[in-house]
């Protein structure tokens, strides 16, 4: 038996560098918006839709990070299919997001319906990864990260009913979710799966179980 890491390592580079680009990409594009933008009441959405200056920045910017989810879920080998399918489902939202940006007035059901896709895939996710986990902090359990993403999400939830602070509770919910990929990998990388080889130098069971039992009988024959 050998052990194979249960996240490869350019998973875990790309699970990494989808916050950063995140946090990044708003960061960015909030400087070319004009003076009456404001990122704590406005979303994401509005700097990457049609209303937005150089709403090209963020658009890239959801791309990129929807590209890593895709990276991430082909290397996270030691969470089960469901939880992969889950996040390649949030790559393909944020891309259908970028594909169908935010008019200047209201939105279309098309975008809607990517964006709520994406929040409730994302946000489910850690459920389906953590129960692979090992050890599991009690952030990383089903219960934990339910708690985390429920309280998030209802905040969220809270303020897109005329709330003052909407494009806060979206930047500070995304921010989290898309670090948690990058959180399970890092734990997922601590432990290792079994995988069935040869041994280094050898042939395999059938010469050790041939050697074990020509040993059995010589120490036989010399008592």
């Amino acid at each position: 038996m050998r052990s194979s890491p249960a996240a490869r390592q350019w998973a875990i580079v790309s699970a990494g560098l989808a916050p950063i680009l995140l946090t990044g990409t708003y960061l960015i594009a909030g400087i070319f918006q004009p003076a009456s933008y404001s990122p704590v009441r406005t979303t994401i959405s509005v700097m990457a839709g049609q209303a937005g200056t150089d709403r090209w920045i963020m658009t890239g910017g959801i791309v990129l990070v929807a590209g890593c989810y895709l990276v991430t879920a082909a290397g996270l080998t030691g969470v089960r299919a469901p939880a992969r399918a889950l996040l390649i489902v949030a790559g393909l939202a944020g891309i259908g997001i970028a594909a169908s940006p935010e008019p200047a007035r209201g939105a279309t059901p098309r975008h809607l319906a990517w964006t709520v896709l994406g929040a409730v895939t994302i946000a489910v996710w850690p459920a389906f990864a953590a129960g692979r986990t090992s050890p599991r902090p009690l952030v990383l359990s089903v219960y934990g990260s339910a708690a985390v993403f429920a309280a998030l999400l209802g905040w969220l939830f809270i303020e897109t009913r005329d709330g003052s602070v909407l494009g806060l509770a979206e930047r500070l919910t995304s921010s989290i979710q898309t670090c948690w990929p990058f959180i399970i990998a890092v734990a997922l990388r601590r432990t290792r799966r079994p995988r069935h080889g040869l041994a280094i130098g050898g042939s395999g069971g059938a010469n050790d179980g041939a050697t074990a039992r020509a040993g059995a009988r010589g120490r036989r024959q010399d008592w």
